[in-house]
């Protein structure tokens, strides 16, 4: 008799009746001899709880509730494959994607075989959150399990290559798969329209027909979007309607409506916008998609009206405008400069909602502020934005290009550089560019760059290769702007362009026209800017006949129209040989009577031709045009000077004094041997004149022979408040190296302190003789101190002011100065170096004075000064804030006592970059009450290193902390990277880090002493010390001098802890080296030579945290 459990029994176990019903179902019914009961169906095995427990998460997950099924699988520990292909795939869903992939490592760890489902869905994961190495390590346990030939795992293996950017190693999986599916075809496909290989895509599309696979909507979306992508060899606009025509064929494009997006979108890249809008119009059931591509396609065609209806329609129909539509718009006001537009789409975007949350919008809103000219608005919204994302850092920097701004824009690529944003082809296509036409642009920075995008991969881009020789050439360089060049696989029009231009610009005519030739061998067509770039080569190199003919073939051979440029260039071509008829011809024919640049080239000519006739037409026509032209009231002045009016002459010169005109200047760039020569033209400063780094100066053609007396004042201020020149040579300074001129410095002072946006200079090629001399401010605003001569101190001791013991030149009290110039402060330490105690110790120990002292002051800027021979140190930094010292040289000779290069005391937020320091001590030294300090691409030697301290002397508190010094060489130092202190004192070193540096030849590479004596007498031994911690050293390399490569010498009562080594090798020509340490602690990561097991190790966890901090430098003067 059959034993059936009472009432109850089954509550909360349905599941398990099922698995039973399933069990009788499948075995049939039970024999009468089988000695099987119902009972024994009724013990409930292991089986049928997994199988139970899968149920119920697969429930769950399919809720949505993830928790519960979470929970589920938690409750025992029986699982199976299911059980974690479903965790991982319900992970997936909810967009866990780490957490999911920690779950298929847990299930490996417990030896749970995969099936394709788990593989399937890892990789999936993998795809989805970019683990690509993991996703490497995947597909080798999928060829270990046999899963290789898999269709479904092969297609997630295609999927995941594709999106690593790994096209070749996809396609060659998806040939080796056995048996394809059209889901296969359409990834591989995908992944080819992504990265733009149109020829393999139709390629595999003429595939699919031979082998039979009927296309669906997706496969014809897919190969449409291709087809929108620009070649070398031109647009895919033909391949696209053949793929239209069989869309049509096959019915796709009526009832597909990503098929019909693709349309839209093939015809507007192909400029077709009358396709565009007819595939538009023809989509029976317009989605959001349609509207929004249709609003963005119109804005970038210019089309503000058909954009504007798509627009509003858009939401007639119910549609919400998406951020295609808005960034399409708002580019549009880009374009047209329309900032009134721009503005309505941003407050519609605020009210939408978009304009916090996309990076998209923001990215749009800072390049349209930007081009529209409202650069605070740009920067306003970059600072507001949540994250600095890698679009709106390059949105930036294209606006502050736009608006001049081209020292930011370097600035912002090493922000980027540091801050780890992230660098593409844009952001290094803009850098390049603002280098350029920086005026201080040096080899080394150009390099740098290239370096960068080698590095990334990048440096075959078309855009970033065009920058690259086009920056090249401006900086004289052209032979490395033809090597870029010749790297190029497939140069396109932009890219011959490109080096046409700068072989025109270094005067290289006849190497230029070889390029067009070569280009036009190519089949392709040049442009307006080509042939403009040619005859300027033309032009250049006096080749009258060659510009001819490349002119006549403008429009004969190639239908092409010159423009005014083109009419300009002839004309001046035309002039300079002579032709002046020819030359007043060409230029009545372009219609140039109201072309000032024409008319400016034509008189020239006819000055260097004597002729005067046609000079008379061309000064008058001039003096019609531009009157308020101080370029042009010169050159005419001088026309009729020279032909001996000079009543008309002196007429014009008053009448541009009265009318208040200035010549803004102009510079030149040339580097030699690596050393670069700024020249200056003209004696008047203009608004946008010595910000090198911040402010742009634009080249005038202005004429070689400048009249100095036309403007003969001292300082002068035009009405736009522009700067004002204060020349210490108009306050009686000689500039004979023998005259004592501080009184006459001292005057100039005085004036420029007192005076807004005041430029104080010391002209070139003059040698003043200064005595000691305090500089006191505070003073107006946009002080610039303009430094082109050489300012020296008298050579005497004997002679000095005991007033002055410590000091030559002190700058104090001020605020947001600049320092600049190419010039020189020469202490003349010679005397002062053979008084010194450490030269003879019979002579008394005294201080002596320094070079340059900077006290008390904020937001300074010393830029490309070389100060050298100083009397003791050579450049303090005292009690300042916010300085940034970049391209300073310092130089002494190696024997020189006390010669510190640059002083850094009681000082914080300080940047030292780019600067070359060769002294008798310390390269730099980091003493008392000095944080922040950031040192970058320093180069030491001879000298002392790069120290922080002494510290603790006479049982002082000595404190210092987050110091930097990152990408450094030391060459023949004695020293390496100290930290000094003496005994006795108190106080702490932390948060230091030395990174990146090489050691050549360096007796002590690495050392922390808290035993230094700098004294005749011997120290005495004391108990207390200066606390050192949380010190890095980082990728340092090189060779040393001494046995003992690195030393750690601490305090006995108060020990060194926390000190990272990472990645130091240090090499010794001649033995082996070692490490000394007494009582310091800390640990080694990566390679580390000589071994540091010397140092007592200690918790790693208050280690780890060293190493990822970073702290970033403040300046309140950006």
């Amino acid at each position: 008799m059959l034993n059936i459990p009472q009432k109850g029994t089954w509550v909360g176990r349905g599941s398990m009746l099922m698995s039973l019903v399933r069990k009788i179902t499948t075995f049939g019914i039970v024999p009468k001899s089988s000695s099987l009961s119902l009972e024994s169906y009724c013990q409930v095995n292991d089986n049928d709880r997994v199988y139970s427990k899968n149920r119920a998460i697969d429930s769950f997950i399919k809720v949505g509730d993830f928790d519960s099924a979470l929970q589920v699988f938690d409750e025992t520990p029986l699982y199976d494959v299911v059980s974690y292909n479903l965790i991982i795939s319900g992970y997936r869903r909810c967009g866990l994607l780490k957490e999911s992939f920690g779950f298929y490592n847990e299930m490996v760890s417990r030896g749970i075989r995969e099936s394709e489902s788990t593989f399937s869905s890892v990789l999936g994961v993998c795809s989805d959150a970019g683990f690509y190495a993991q996703g490497i390590q995947v597909h080798c346990r999928v060829v270990l399990m046999g899963f290789g030939l898999n269709l479904f795992v092969g297609s997630s293996l295609i999927n995941l290559y594709m999106q690593m950017g790994q096209e070749n190693l996809g396609l060659e999986m998806f040939d080796e798969l056995p048996e394809r599916n059209l889901e296969t075809w359409n990834l591989v496909l995908r992944g080819l329209c992504e990265v733009g290989r149109v020829e393999k895509l139709l390629e595999l599309y003429f595939r699919m027909k031979w082998d039979g696979v009927q296309c669906n909507g997706v496969t014809f979306s897919y190969l449409i979007r291709g087809c929108c992508c620009f070649t070398n060899g031109g647009s895919f606009e033909e391949e696209g309607r053949q793929l239209h025509c069989d869309a049509i064929k096959l019915g796709w494009v009526e009832i597909n409506v990503f098929v019909a997006n693709a349309l839209v979108d093939l015809y507007s890249a192909c400029e077709n916008l009358n396709d565009a809008r007819k595939a538009f119009e023809d989509i029976p059931l317009k989605d959001v998609i349609s509207w929004n591509s249709m609003v963005w396609v119109f804005a970038n065609n210019g089309l503000l009206v058909d954009s504007i209806k798509v627009f509003s329609g858009m939401q007639f129909w119910g549609n919400r405008p998406s951020i295609r539509s808005l960034v399409g718009l708002l580019n549009f006001a880009s374009g047209t400069r329309n900032i009134g537009f721009g503005k309505q789409i941003h407050s519609y975007a605020m009210k939408m909602g978009f304009d916090s949350g996309s990076a998209h919008i923001q990215s749009a809103l800072i390049s349209m502020y930007g081009k529209c000219g409202d650069i605070e608005r740009s920067v306003a919204i970059y600072e507001n934005a949540e994250g600095r994302t890698l679009e709106c850092c390059n949105s930036l920097m294209t606006s502050l290009m736009h608006c001049g701004c081209i020292g930011d824009v370097v600035e912002m690529f090493g922000l980027m550089v540091d801050e780890g944003i992230g660098i593409d082809e844009v952001t290094l296509s803009t850098s390049l560019k603002a280098l350029s036409v920086s005026a201080l642009t040096s080899l080394a920075s150009l390099k740098m760059v290239h370096c960068y995008a080698v590095k990334l991969g990048l440096e075959s881009d078309l855009a970033v290769s065009c920058s690259l020789i086009d920056a090249y050439s401006k900086c004289g360089r052209i032979d490395h702007s033809r090597m870029v060049f010749e790297q190029l696989q497939t140069p396109s029009t932009i890219c011959f362009t490109s080096i046409i231009n700068g072989y025109a610009q270094n005067g290289m005519g006849s190497e230029a026209l070889k390029f067009f030739q070569a280009m036009i061998h190519k089949s392709l067509k040049p442009d307006k800017v080509t042939f403009l770039c040619a005859l300027a080569g033309c032009n250049h190199s006096g080749l009258v006949k060659e510009g001819k003919i490349l002119f006549d073939s403008m429009k004969t051979s190639y239908g092409i129209c010159p423009d005014r440029q083109h009419y300009s260039c002839m004309v001046d071509l035309l002039g300079r040989a002579g032709l002046l008829y020819e030359a007043e011809k060409l230029l009545i024919k372009a219609k140039g009577n109201e072309d000032t640049m024409m008319w400016s080239s034509f008189l020239r000519s006819c000055r260097v031709h004597k002729n005067e006739k046609m000079g008379r037409r061309a000064a008058k026509v001039l003096m019609e045009l531009e009157p308020e032209n101080p370029a042009i009231c010169l050159q005419v002045s001088n026309f009729y000077s020279e032909v001996g009016e000079f009543s008309t002459s002196m007429e014009i010169r008053e009448l541009a004094m009265a009318r208040k005109v200035t010549r803004e200047i102009g510079h030149s760039l040339i580097e030699t041997s690596n050393h670069s020569s700024y020249t200056v033209a003209g004696n008047f400063l203009h608004d946008d004149f010595a910000m090198f780094d911040e402010l742009d100066i634009e080249s005038q053609d202005s004429e070689d022979d400048i009249d100095i007396d036309f403007f003969d004042i001292p300082s002068w201020k035009s009405e736009r408040g522009g700067k004002v020149l204060v020349n210490v040579d108009s306050f009686g300074a000689v500039g004979d190296g023998v005259a004592d001129d501080t009184q006459a410095f001292q005057k100039a002072w005085d004036t420029a302190c007192s005076t807004p946006k005041a430029v104080l200079l010391v002209p070139q090629d003059r040698r003043y003789l200064v005595n000691a001399t305090k500089f006191q401010g505070p003073c107006a605003e946009k002080l610039v101190i303009q430094i082109d001569g050489t300012i020296v101190a008298p050579d005497e001791p004997k002679n000095w002011n005991p007033k002055f013991a410590r000091q030559w030149l002190e700058f104090s009290k001020l605020e947001g100065a600049l320092f600049q110039g190419h010039g020189v402060i020469d202490g003349s330490g010679s005397k002062w170096w053979a008084a010194s105690c450490k030269k003879n110790k019979t002579n008394p120990c005294k201080g002596a004075p320094t070079a340059l002292t900077i006290d008390s002051s904020t937001a300074i800027k010393v830029k490309g000064l070389t100060i050298q021979n100083s009397q003791q140190m050579n450049f303090i930094i005292s009690r300042s804030d916010s300085v940034r010292i970049t391209g300073v040289q310092v130089t002494c000779p190696g024997d020189s006592p006390n010669t510190d290069g640059i002083h850094i005391t009681q000082s914080t937020n300080v940047v030292l970059q780019e600067s070359r320091i060769s002294t008798g001590d310390d390269c730099v030294s980091i003493v008392n009450a000095s944080s922040n300090i950031k040192m970058k691409r320093i180069y030491c030697g001879p000298g002392h290193g790069i120290s922080i301290g002494s510290l603790g002397k006479d049982n002082s508190i000595g404190i210092v902390t987050q110091v930097v010094l990152d990408t450094a060489v030391l060459k023949e130092t004695t020293n390496g990277v100290r930290i000094k202190t003496w005994q006795g004192g108190s106080g702490y070193v932390q948060g230091v880090r030395f990174q990146n540096v090489k050691m050549i030849d360096v007796a002590n590479p690495i050392i922390i002493d808290q035993f230094y004596c700098d004294s005749p007498k011997s120290c005495e031994n004391q108990s207390s010390a200066v606390n050192i911690s949380k010190i890095i050293y980082k990728n340092i390399s090189g060779t040393t001098k001494s046995e003992k490569a690195m030393k750690f010498a601490c305090s006995d009562s108060v020990p060194c802890s926390n000190i990272v080594l990472s990645n130091v090798n240090l090499e010794k020509k001649d033995g082996t080296v070692e490490t000394y340490c007494n009582s310091a602690q800390g640990s080694g990561y990566g390679t580390i030579h000589p071994s540091a097991d010397c140092l007592s190790t200690h918790d790693n966890k208050n280690i780890q945290p060293i190493i990822d901090h970073n702290h970033d430098i403040v300046h309140t003067e950006l």
